[in-house]
């Protein structure tokens, strides 16, 4: 969700009213994603690499995803959303991390869009962690290193309990994916666009949809084997 702070500077506000734009966005997109049945929606929130930010912009961005967590409580609940978190969450300040992990219980339950925000998340990192995991059972006897392979490290990986990502939507024309799922987005489609993250609402949604829905996802492939595997 890129382009907070270029939106606020745009305007001679604090990067913070950026931010704070930006939260807009997020209840808007979540919304119109469970509108339009998506199954799962994950927003990059905060990066590893954020903590380095100014502290009160750390401050302020923990404090809007406090007032997010609290004032969506009921939305969530209501309409059968279960909240995730991804990332190193234990490193969240206590008022962020009590109202999350107590969200995250109450809608365990729910069946409906699963809303995971990557919070103190690095794709790097995350590999990183799911290969100490995987080290430790391989040490322990648990796992035979000969019996490691894709299917299986994946269980590793802190979204495992996640479907497979299809698409990665980036905003404010910022074209890389800044160390976020590293490996879950081996075969997702990529959509760049023009909008800074405050400005994006579910018109850009339903045309980054729009634009997945006419790609041809080959996963390796050719056009021809997809044609004959249709014919079946």
């Amino acid at each position: 969700m890129d382009g907070n702070g270029r939106w606020a500077q745009l305007r001679g506000l604090p990067r913070l009213e950026g931010h704070r734009a930006g939260a807009e966005s997020v209840r808007d997109i979540t919304r119109a994603a469970r509108e339009l049945g998506v199954e799962a929606l994950t927003l990059f929130a905060f990066s590893s690499q954020n903590w380095a930010r100014p502290a009160d912009e750390v401050a302020g961005l923990m404090e809007l995803l406090r007032e997010f967590i609290i004032e969506e409580r009921a939305e969530i609940l209501d309409n059968q959303i279960r909240l995730e978190g991804l990332g190193d969450t234990e490193r969240l300040p206590p008022h962020v991390k009590g109202p999350l992990d107590e969200l995250r219980s109450a809608s365990a339950g729910n069946r409906g869009m699963v809303l995971t925000l990557a919070l103190s998340y690095g794709g790097r990192e995350s590999i990183a962690s799911a290969v100490r995991a995987c080290a430790r059972d391989v040490a322990a006897g648990v796992v035979k290193p000969d019996d490691i392979d894709v299917e299986r490290f994946e269980r590793y990986l802190p979204t495992a309990g996640l479907p497979p990502v299809d698409l990665l939507i980036r905003t404010s024309g910022e074209q890389r994916i800044s160390n976020f799922m590293l490996w879950e987005l081996a075969y997702a489609e990529l959509v760049f666009v023009d909008v800074l993250w405050p400005e994006f609402r579910r018109a850009h949604l339903q045309g980054c949809l729009e634009t997945f829905g006419g790609r041809e996802r080959r996963f390796g492939l050719t056009s021809a084997q997809l044609a004959d595997r249709s014919d079946v």
